[in-house]
């Protein structure tokens, strides 16, 4: 049964709200422990939700867009009265006082709250286990990193622990893990959702968005979340698709999707072959497929990791330990302080024109060279992640660890929106197809997953 089935079964009275939540409390329950996905979990509240939304189906009332459905949502989304800790000792007692902007949307539509998932400290990594809870394991690859830094995003799904999972991606932190645990992950146009009550990692990058088993999940969850926010200045007012609609697709005709040289390039073999054979699906179902270029990919880790070190320096001047949690340099872990002070050293005015100022520059330069890859085509697709995840604590240098990210930056450079949909197994460990598209063509990308899907 995918997502938006056991939608139509709870509001049809076939299945409660109530035995959705208490299937995954008893799967949590079981498996929690190992995989440690969850770090905080709200039982009690989501078992009430509930109940009030089966009491509601039972009297014949109108119900919300995603009615009983149960979600996780990631530690650096504000959840009021849980503890959004982002994962750091910092925040360890810091109890969100509201919610986010897509909690209260969730909310809103009948979504149902049942806990707090595990990232990598502050969203700064690629592996989930820079956490101060301890890694996540990979469900999909135990013993294996579930990437990150929305690790416990993705390994919650992998591990059918809730139904749809909330996370946030600044360099491809919601797409790496999808691809590493098996499940579909969906970073919207930036601006296309609202930021709000984000503990922000690097404002001009960051973006939430949902993961899943299936296109259906990530179709409901974008349908309510997808949407204009005059609280927050990055958000904006467009005309948004109902992703639902195009759940039923079976045919490509008409869509150009291209692949690109430099993206094969820097991706294993293996994962090449097993990504060429799900684009072929796609040629199948009607895609006219062509090849682009892209002669920046050098470029951009260096430009992200510049902007995201000066951006991130900024956001933690606020965790300063006086209104709340502790003075972030005094109990942060390694890659978070090796962030702060590299950020530090290149905001100072003698460097900020030498590296941030280039990197900006960069940036632009990047983004006009995804522009035009894009121009005459709808989609591009190729690998999310150019590598297999490593065994969770193999000692990894910052630049191996930055590599897994290579491939996924860009959309984030760009403002453009992307996905992940497994494409398949090396090893028996999923990776997978990436897809990216034009600003607010989100519609595109879940259409090709979609077909996708149908066809497999």
């Amino acid at each position: 049964m995918n997502v938006i089935e056991k939608l139509n079964s709870i509001k049809s009275g076939e299945m409660t709200a109530k035995e959705n939540v208490e299937g995954f409390i008893k799967v949590i329950d079981e498996n929690n422990e190992e995989i440690n996905a969850f770090i905080e979990l709200n039982y009690e509240n989501a078992l009430k939700q509930a109940e009030a939304i089966d009491e509601k189906i039972a009297n014949g009332e109108e119900v919300g867009a995603l009615a009983g459905l149960v979600f996780g949502i990631k530690a650096n989304i504000n959840v009021e009265d849980l503890i959004i800790s982002a994962a750091s000792k910092t925040l360890e007692d810091y109890i969100g006082s509201y919610n986010a902007t897509v909690v209260e949307e969730i909310l809103s539509e009948d979504g149902i709250i049942i806990g707090i998932l595990n990232m990598d400290e502050f969203a700064a990594g690629s592996s989930t286990e820079t956490s101060y809870y301890g890694p996540t394991q990979n469900p999909a690859a135990m013993g294996r990193i579930p990437g990150g830094s929305s690790g416990g995003c993705a390994a919650a799904i992998a591990a059918e622990m809730c139904d749809i999972s909330i996370g946030s991606d600044t360099g491809g932190s919601i797409r790496n893990p999808a691809s590493h645990c098996g499940v579909v992950g969906f970073k919207p146009t930036y601006g296309a959702v609202s930021r709000q009550g984000l503990l922000d990692l690097s404002m001009s990058l960051d973006q939430i968005g949902p993961l899943a088993n299936d296109v259906s999940g990530i179709a409901l969850a974008l349908n309510t979340i997808a949407k204009y926010d005059e609280t927050e200045c990055t958000t904006l007012d467009w005309e948004k698709p109902d992703f639902t609609e195009i759940l039923g697709e079976t045919s490509l005709e008409g869509m150009k999707i291209a692949v690109c040289q430099e993206f094969i390039d820097v991706t294993d073999d293996e994962i090449n072959k097993t990504v060429n054979k799900a684009i072929q699906k796609l040629v199948d179902a009607g895609a006219e497929l062509v090849e682009v270029s892209f002669d920046y990919i050098d470029l951009c880790l260096p430009t992200y990791y510049l902007i995201n070190y000066v951006e991130f320096f900024s956001a933690t001047r606020k965790y300063d330990g006086r209104d709340y949690g502790s003075r972030i340099e005094e109990v942060c872990g390694d890659e978070v302080l090796r962030r702060i002070k590299i950020g530090s050293h290149i905001a100072e005015a003698e460097f900020s024109g030498k590296y941030y100022k280039q990197a900006l520059k960069a940036r632009s330069v990047i983004r006009n060279e995804i522009t035009k890859m894009l121009e005459n085509v709808d989609l591009i697709v190729g690998p999310t992640v150019p590598k297999l995840p490593h065994e969770i604590g193999a000692e990894l240098e910052p630049m191996e660890m930055y590599a897994y990210d290579v491939l996924t930056v860009i959309a984030n450079l760009a403002g453009i929106p992307a996905a992940s949909i497994p494409a398949g197994e090396v090893d028996g460990i999923p990776v997978g197809l990436q897809i990216q598209a034009k600003p607010l063509d989100d519609e595109k990308i879940i259409k090709a997953m979609s077909v996708f899907e149908n066809t497999q």
